[in-house]
This record gives C-alpha cells, sequence and structure tokens, in this order.
C-alpha cells in the first residue's frame, strides 16, 4: 500500500522522466521543502514546478493542492500563487500519464479536477479538459510566455519554430471563465472565435497578426491577396 510519501516521490520520478522524453532539461532544488519540486528549463525561460498525484474518479482526475505549514503562531493551510511556482504537474498513476496546468488555472485553489469527456449533464462552462494539460502541449505553450507575454521561441528542447497562427473555436462560458488563457492565446497569434448558443458571435485576435517564426532569412515579398470570403464562413 503506498503512502503519500510514495505517491510523491513516485509521481516526481515520473514527471522528470516525461518531461526529459520531450527534450526538456529538468532541474531540482538543493534545498527539500521548497514550494516547488522542478524546475523545467526552456532555454529562455525556468518554470517553476509543483509535482502532485492524481487519482482517476470515473471520467475526472482529481488532485488536492492544499497543505499545512507550521509557522509561528501554528500551523496554516496553504495553497499555491504565481509567486511561488508556475505551474502544477500531475501525475495520473492509472492512465500513466502527466498533465501540466498553469498556476493561473489554480492559483488559491485547493483541489484541481481535469474532465477527460464531457458530463452526462451536459455542462461545458468551468471545465478543464484533460487533453488540453497533457504535458507535450502545456510546455510548449508555457514555452511561449515571458513575462506574461507570448513571444517567439528560439532554438529550444520542444521544437525549432512556433506552430502559425490559426482559429481556434471556444463557447462563450468557457471564454468567460478561462479569459486570461484565451488572451494569451490571441498575443500569440491564434484567432479566437467566440460561438453563444451554438452560434457565431464575436472574435478575438492578436493585434498585429503574422506567422511567429525562427527564421532569420529574410521575409518573401508577399503574394496577391485572395478574393474576399463570405464573412460568415470560418476560416481554417
Amino acid at each position: 500500500m503506498l503512502n503519500s510519501n510514495d505517491k510523491g516521490n513516485i509521481a516526481e520520478a515520473a514527471i522528470a522522466l516525461e518531461a526529459i522524453k520531450l527534450g526538456v532539461d529538468v532541474l531540482k532544488p538543493v534545498a527539500e521543502h521548497g514550494r516547488y519540486d522542478l524546475a523545467f528549463d526552456l532555454g529562455h525561460r525556468i518554470v517553476r514546478v509543483q509535482c502532485k498525484w492524481a487519482r482517476l474518479d470515473g471520467e475526472v482526475i482529481c488532485a488536492h493542492l492544499s497543505g499545512f505549514r507550521q509557522t509561528t503562531n501554528g500551523p496554516v493551510r496553504t495553497t499555491y500563487s504565481a509567486d511561488e511556482i508556475d505551474a502544477v504537474a500531475l501525475y495520473c498513476d492509472e492512465l500513466e500519464r502527466v498533465y501540466l496546468v498553469p498556476i493561473e488555472v489554480v492559483d488559491g485553489q485547493s483541489a484541481v479536477q481535469l474532465r477527460l469527456s464531457p458530463p452526462k449533464n451536459g455542462q461545458r462552462a468551468a471545465i478543464n479538459w484533460a487533453q488540453r494539460y497533457l504535458l507535450s502541449g502545456a510546455v510548449a505553450q508555457l514555452g511561449e510566455r515571458r513575462h506574461g507575454m507570448a513571444e517567439v521561441r528560439g532554438s529550444s528542447p520542444l521544437s525549432s519554430t512556433t506552430s502559425p497562427p490559426h482559429e481556434r473555436v471556444v463557447g462563450a462560458h468557457e471564454f468567460r471563465n478561462h479569459f486570461g488563457y484565451w488572451m494569451e492565446r490571441a498575443a500569440a497569434g491564434d484567432e479566437i472565435l467566440i460561438t453563444r448558443r451554438g452560434r457565431r458571435y464575436a472574435r478575438l485576435g492578436p493585434p498585429d497578426p503574422q506567422p511567429a517564426t525562427t527564421d532569420t532569412a529574410p521575409a518573401p515579398e508577399p503574394a496577391a491577396a485572395p478574393a474576399e470570403s463570405d464573412p460568415d464562413t470560418a476560416r481554417t
């Protein structure tokens, strides 16, 4: 029977292994009992990561984030903030998968839940989809951010270029509940199509849309603009 220390050690080792498989340099603090367990070196940024064991409850991955810390005034319940860590990594032993959740999603929360499939009651608002936070994709997103602003990555273990801008479709409720995340995606170059009750409602995009690349060769002359499309047709 695994105790809490065993689970924590297994989770930390599994998370480090998966990150190394992605080509990420993994750093570990010399001193113990800090607020983060590992650090991911993304080349231009060090991401402070708190590692957690997660359990599978039906179609939901669950992990506790709060803890107790002894102070001069006695024990105090603690949560994590952006001043302490940049992300929480979850290892789900039943699925043998690792997820990385940015701190802005769980800042100050005592627990986190990631859903694998839609709930039977049809709920769509305030849901954190597990697929979005799989380690490979989540590390890439964190690698695009510095000081809260998206920018082009240089040569990094993940990729030599960033993905070109593309359209993402999101429901109004999810957009509202994760407004900061979608703002960052727009700043990174994506165009966000917001739908409401299944209909096109609004669009959010970067201030100066252009493909992001690390290629230093001179840019070719732009081709002639294509014929104007129907405004009600979503671009791909």
